[in-house]
């Protein structure tokens, strides 16, 4: 995301340059620039990095910061990191859990329009948002999605679900599908395009996630999924490049055009997306859909480019959810 330094936070010593895959978070910032920004829980932020991505979001405007975890360590963390919370509201929570959980119950007070997760472990956080009775859960699967800026792609790409639902059923595939769908549309894809992926592209009863596509793409025809092309079970290669579909002889409307990657596991997505990281230098916002706010769920590995990119996701999608309520983001 190329951010400049009249931009950067204020505290900052020095000034990061611009991430090689930039071009679609930067428009993401440019659709934020007009809203206001959404006052966000951020959890156990306990580490210069977690610190500093959340106010580097707050200087762009995105997000007002309510800071969760241990004050002591959090402003002792703030001088080391040369950073200022002057303004920044804390709420004292001794450790990751009671972190988590007061969070989540800030969350419905009505406190807070959005979660971000800080350095504390996903299992910690997910565990408070998933509580039954004071959780954040609502009717729908709770599942993530990685918004990926591929240098070498030419649109975003979602990957889905690589973070949350480890060895989806067909029931729950259909569900976390239809939240990428979802959320994809409330970035402005009318239509989004999901290439479900498989290790080949013909049906095969040894492989049951090439099975798994073919009735998720029927059950897209009887309108069990809704607002999105579907086509699978299609490999790697062929659902990203349409000159290794047509050589195949696989006549498809979505290969070498797909907005979304449904694939068949956490480990295939996890590893999916890191390697797109790593290898070619790609930029990954991480969102976690279903509960009743957006919560950004970065890695602590994660730079401020991809932090800041998941940070205006989940503004976007507060905002959309809140027009159908009438009702501005908090």
């Amino acid at each position: 995301m190329s951010l400049n330094s009249q931009r950067l936070h204020p505290h900052h010593s020095t000034v990061m340059p611009p991430a090689p895959a930039a071009r679609h978070y930067e428009r993401l910032l440019q659709r934020c620039a007009d809203l206001p920004p959404a006052r966000t829980a951020v959890v156990y932020p306990c580490s210069i990095a977690a610190l500093e991505a959340s106010l580097e979001a707050a200087h762009l405007g995105l997000i007002e910061p309510l800071m969760i975890g241990p004050r002591a360590t959090l402003l002792r963390l703030a001088d080391e990191g040369g950073l200022s919370l002057s303004g920044v509201e804390i709420e004292d929570a001794s450790d990751d859990a009671s972190a988590a959980a007061k969070a989540v119950s800030l969350v419905k007070q009505g406190r807070a329009a959005l979660l971000m997760k800080g350095s504390l472990h996903t299992d910690q956080l997910m565990h408070a948002i998933s509580a039954s009775g004071t959780g954040l859960r609502t009717g729908q699967r709770l599942s993530h999605v990685f918004a990926m800026d591929v240098p070498t792609y030419h649109k975003p790409l979602f990957i889905t679900d690589a973070a949350i639902n480890i060895a989806p059923t067909l029931s729950d595939k259909r569900d976390i599908c239809q939240n990428a769908i979802d959320m994809v549309r409330a970035l402005g894809i009318a239509r989004p395009k999901v290439a479900i992926l498989s290790a080949i592209e013909t049906l095969n009863e040894k492989i049951p996630s090439t099975l798994d596509a073919a009735a998720l793409c029927m059950m897209a025809r009887r309108g069990q999924i809704r607002d999105g092309m579907l086509d699978g079970p299609l490999a790697f290669d062929n659902a990203i490049s349409a000159e290794a579909a047509r050589i195949k002889g696989i006549q498809s409307d979505i290969a070498g055009d797909p907005d979304i990657l449904l694939v068949p596991d956490l480990v295939c997505g996890n590893m999916l997306a890191k390697q797109l990281i790593f290898l070619a230098n790609a930029g990954a916002a991480g969102i976690v859909l279903g509960a009743t706010v957006p919560i950004v769920l970065t890695s602590r590995a994660d730079s401020a480019h991809a932090r800041v990119g998941s940070c205006a996701i989940a503004v976007l999608l507060a905002q959309h959810a809140a027009s159908f309520e009438g009702r501005a983001p908090q």
